[in-house]
């Protein structure tokens, strides 16, 4: 069970807006993919603002787009001015939690809208019992989130066949290691495919996700003018 005096971080690095999600370039337009980009985060983001185990929200981002979302919001914003990708950024959230005293780190991605809070709160708490929870994507192969100690070890391998690299990093280093798989932490999106999925979750759920569905609506209204003209 998790302990109410542990004090646990979330941390979020986030690519700029307008160059994710390159492998949507076949089926959405560099605008469109900006905007989803951005929609998705802010759902995280307010997802995160209801979990009931996470104390500090951390932010990495060379995004100025990304100041304008947490303007106004408790969020710890680190400017990541190398952008050397999503592992280094993960590495200077860690620093920046360990620093403020946190015992625990979800690093969660920004591009899981349909994140809830309470399987946030689910994943953290498992972390009670592993040194490291490690939630793979819905293909099995890549990892959507981890929770470790910011001051730990363990050091974040993401990429393609991330679950391998991190389950054998566990292994290797002689920490305990739980996957977990909450149904709204597996489905990141980065393909038309995954896209596809997400409309699907979407139309079987109310009040989730409300700036992701008020965008995909959008580019959906956009499409249907176009064919119509």
């Amino acid at each position: 069970m998790f302990r109410p005096d542990v004090r646990a971080a979330a941390i979020l690095p986030v690519k700029r807006f307008d160059s994710a999600k390159q492998r949507l370039a076949e089926t959405l337009g560099a605008g469109c993919r900006a905007a989803l980009a951005a929609a998705m985060f802010s759902d995280v983001i307010g997802a995160l603002e209801h979990t009931g185990t996470v104390d500090t929200i951390i932010v990495v981002s060379g995004d100025r787009q990304v100041r304008d979302v947490v303007a106004g919001r408790d969020v710890v914003l680190i400017e990541d001015s190398a952008e050397k990708g999503q592992s280094h950024a993960a590495r200077a959230g860690l620093a920046r939690a360990s620093a403020l005293g946190c015992d625990r780190a979800a690093l969660v991605p920004s591009d899981c809208p349909l994140l809830q809070p309470a399987e946030l709160d689910g994943i953290v708490a498992a972390s009670a019992g592993a040194e490291v929870v490690i939630v793979p994507d819905r293909h099995g192969t890549g990892t959507n989130a981890l929770v470790i100690d910011p001051a730990g070890s363990f050091e974040p391998q993401f990429g393609p066949d991330s679950l391998r690299r991190h389950t054998e990093q566990a292994e290797r280093r002689g920490l305990s290691y739980s996957v977990e798989r909450p149904h709204s932490l597996t489905l990141d999106i980065d393909t038309g495919d995954d896209l596809a999925a997400l409309a699907v979750a979407l139309e079987r759920s109310h009040g989730h996700a409300p700036r992701t569905r008020g965008v995909l609506r959008q580019i959906e209204r956009t499409r249907s003018g176009s064919v119509a003209a």
